[in-house]
Parts: C-alpha cells; structure tokens; sequence
C-alpha cells in the first residue's frame, strides 16, 4: 500500500545539544517556525490536491527534537492536528525526536493526541562514535526508549547515519545489526554530510575527519539495506531529500542517492545469478529497469568488465526487485 506524509519541519528550538554533524543552531533563527495556523493550512492544501487519500496519509512533524521542544507549543502542533485524525482526514501522526527525550509521560501525551508512529535520531549504537559526535546519550537510552515506544503501542522508526567522525564501514555494520534486533518498523540510512558551522567541518578542514566517497558509501548503503529487508524492516529512506548547497562543504550527497544504492543492491543480485561469461538477457520489472542499467549504464559496464554482455528488457512478469536471466546472443544496449 502507498504512503504519504504531510511534512511539517519544526526547527530544533529544544536541542540542548550540539552534534557534530549538525548546523541547526545556526540556522534555526532564520527557519521559519510552524504554528497553529500552518498545521491547518498544510492539511487543508493536501486534501485539495486531486490525488489525495487521507487512508494513507499522516501528518510528519520532522526536525528531530519534538518532544524537546516547549511543551505548551508541542501542544498547540499536536491540538491542530489531532482535529484531523478525529475527522478521518489523515489517518494518524508521525514524529521524529532523540532518545533521551522519550518517557512514559511523554508518550502518555502522545498517544492522547492521535501519534501513530515516533522516529527516533539513533544514528549510531558504539558507544565511541556516539561520544565522539557529542549525540549526548547512549545506546542503552535508545534501546531502553525502543521499548517504551513499542509498549505503548506506537509504530517505531529508526535513524541511522553512515560515515560519522571515528565511525567505520565495521561499526556502521555493528550499529545496523544493533538496529534490527530492537526490531523496528522502518530505517532510515542517511550519510553523513559535512556542513557549514558544524564541529564536522572543523575536523574536515584540519585534516582529522576524512569523509568516505560516494562509491564507498553507496555500496555500504545497499548492504545494509539489503540486510534490514532481509529481516522484515522497510528502508524508507536512503540519503537526505535535500541539502542547502550554500552549507554543503564535504560528503557523499547525490541528488539520486537512493536510486543508486537500489542499483548496487540489484546488480550484487545479478551477478550471483549469472553463470560462466558469455551474453544474457537480464528481464526486470519496468520500474526497475533504470536501477538495473544504472546510471550512465553504470551496472552494464561493470558487467562488461567482468566479461558478461547484456542488454536489460522490461518484463510486467517480473516482481520489482527480482530479475530473469537466460542465455542471449543479442546486442548490449
């Protein structure tokens, strides 16, 4: 079933910390702050929209702090939206907030006011890595509010960030696993950028924290999505939206990261099927024939160096993410 959300960004005005990879204390001044009014207006655009379907659509308060934030304006965020979720206009509310902020009082609050799923800013479970980017918590906090979460009954989402400073593809490994033996909902993987007026930038430009590439990162990320899936978790997102070329300083970002994570992953799942090097047909879903030729025919020319000739064709027959293969004498396109 398709989903939606309403994303609503609320700056992080109650983080207390200052991680290294983030800028938004620099920028919350200049962020616009949501009220009463634009909750209202955000729905209410939605659901002009022809294509609306409020069976599937919830309300996303993002910007990672939410239930840090003053308590009387997380009221007044969650009061406009809740009038919603009563009428069946969105079908519940989605949040994103760090583990230390996460108690039975709080999720009490929650829950009366219509959230259906929290996300929770883990980005690391090593206790070093977690340290050494100033998160300000431990694993234990995110373990301990994973099990909260899921007590009351909330759909859990979990946030994970590849490439931190004294981080490692190993421990990115370790922290994945972590992650899916608390058995989440959803992930979302996102690599580390380095951004203007962060501590990361200081260590970047000294020289002391050097970011990994984007072909490292890519093929880091397939892994470990691969590896959630293989347990049941969805991946909802790999990579940021966006980012404020203005800030942007040093990291693996590509506007089409997602897709080229789901083209490393389709490709590692070709070359097991393929037999001795000769030419083959690879038949895929449409949807997928753009992540199986890869950008640029990335995927064929890798291919074609390890001494396969292929041409991809799009088959409705083939369930999207699996591919077909059989012996071809055609032409490589």
């Amino acid at each position: 079933m398709s989903h939606a959300n309403i994303s609503i960004f609320v700056p992080f005005m109650g983080c207390s910390n200052r991680c290294s990879f983030c800028n938004q204390h620099s920028i919350t001044g200049q962020a616009a702050v949501p009220h009463r009014e634009d909750v209202i207006r955000a729905v209410e655009t939605a659901v002009a929209s022809p294509k609306y379907n409020g069976e599937d659509t919830e309300l996303a308060f993002f910007g990672g702090s939410f239930t840090a934030i003053g308590r009387e304006y997380m009221l007044e965020l969650l009061d406009a939206a809740y009038g919603f979720v009563e009428s069946g206009t969105i079908c519940g509310i989605r949040i994103s907030t760090r583990p230390d902020c996460i108690s039975d009082e709080v999720l009490t609050v929650l829950k009366r006011y219509g959230v259906t799923a929290i996300e929770l800013g883990t980005q690391s479970l090593c206790e070093d890595v977690l340290k050494l980017n100033k998160r300000g918590h431990s694993a234990a906090a995110v373990t301990d509010a994973c099990r909260l979460i899921k007590a009351f009954g909330f759909e859990l989402g979990l946030q994970m960030m590849t490439g931190l400073y004294g981080s490692s593809p190993e421990k990115d490994r370790y922290t994945a696993e972590r992650i899916a033996e608390l058995k989440p909902n959803t992930v979302r993987i996102y690599p580390t950028i380095t951004l203007k007026n962060t501590l990361l930038e200081s260590l970047y430009l000294s020289g002391e924290y050097v970011p990994p590439s984007l072909d490292e990162t890519v093929e880091l990320c397939a892994e470990l999505k691969e590896a959630f899936e293989a347990e049941g978790i969805r991946v909802i997102r790999l990579g940021l939206h966006s980012i404020d070329s203005s800030a942007y300083v040093a990291g693996p970002w590509h506007p089409a990261f997602g897709e080229m994570c789901e083209s490393a992953a389709m490709l590692k799942r070709v070359k097991k099927l393929l037999g001795e090097r000769g030419h083959y047909l690879i038949s895929v879903n449409p949807r997928d024939v753009s992540k199986m030729t890869g950008q640029k025919k990335a995927n064929i020319n890798k291919l074609f160096s390890l001494g396969y000739i292929c041409r991809v064709a799009a088959d409705d027959g083939v369930m999207q993410g699996n591919a077909v293969i059989r012996k071809d004498e055609g032409i490589c396109i």
